[in-house]
């Protein structure tokens, strides 16, 4: 097995440079922000960026890991503080949210409930995956939720849902409604 050599200095400082300007340009812009713009603004060339992030995808998640980790986390911290119906609905509610609120969220929601795709093999997706297949199950344990439904299919109820609510004004407050009226169709 090769061994990896750490990252120079000067290296780590672009690294950590980009992915700061990036997360600040997806927010003003969304997913589709110039990766030029980002690089220029970030004091580099195009191809140290592309040297860091071979893609656009690649600089969206290493962009959004930390908050893609933090809402895994949190819906370890709602199973263990609420029932599993409840915990879930809490869960993809603050999904929803974060996903209309942090531009570029959108896409990498989309990426996690794509089958087949490259992108759907990715740490963000594997995180926001395990999460809702862990809150499903329990739920469905319960039987606050039927039986039949894949973990993958509410992920893209929930994408759904975040797109409903962005032509309802964008705001995420018609969110918890959405999500109520869909539940009712996913009780057993």
């Amino acid at each position: 097995m090769p061994q990896v050599r750490p990252m120079r200095a000067d290296a780590r400082r672009n690294y950590e440079r980009l992915l700061k300007v990036a997360a600040q340009a997806f927010a003003e812009h969304g997913e589709n922000a110039s990766l030029d713009d980002i690089a220029k603004r970030a004091g580099v060339g195009s191809g140290t960026l592309y040297r860091h992030f071979p893609t656009r995808q690649a600089l969206l998640e290493a962009a959004y890991v930390d908050r893609m980790e933090a809402l895994g986390a949190r819906a370890a911290e709602l199973a263990e503080e609420l029932p599993p119906g409840e915990a879930l609905m809490e869960w993809l509610n603050e999904l929803c949210v974060a996903t209309i609120q942090v531009r570029g969220m959108k896409a990498l929601l989309g990426s996690a409930v794509t089958d087949g795709s490259s992108a759907a093999s990715t740490a963000c997706a594997t995180t926001v995956q395990r999460a809702a297949a862990r809150l499903v199950e329990a739920a469905q344990r319960e039987r606050a939720l039927r039986a039949d439904l894949r973990p993958i299919e509410l992920l893209r109820l929930a994408h759904g849902v975040a797109t409903a609510s962005e032509l309802g004004g964008g705001q995420g407050r018609e969110i918890r409604r959405y999500l109520a009226l869909l539940t009712e169709g996913l009780a057993p």
